[in-house]
């Protein structure tokens, strides 16, 4: 027998996922002055936000 879900839980996870799709996961390199290496810094950021974050030093 199939487990049933309520209506509650599939409303909440719908908002949840329509929620979750203005994130967006950012993945910056930056060079160390130190060494010259390269380290990468990710962050989450809400989807207008992702130029200002590149922009950030």
């Amino acid at each position: 027998m199939a487990k049933g879900t309520s209506k509650n839980a599939k409303v909440k996870d719908a908002k949840a996922a329509a929620e979750s799709k203005v994130w967006t996961k950012v993945i910056k390199a930056v060079r160390s002055p130190k060494s010259g290496a390269y380290t990468f810094k990710e962050a989450i950021v809400h989807k207008d936000k992702v130029q200002e974050y590149m922009n950030q030093k």
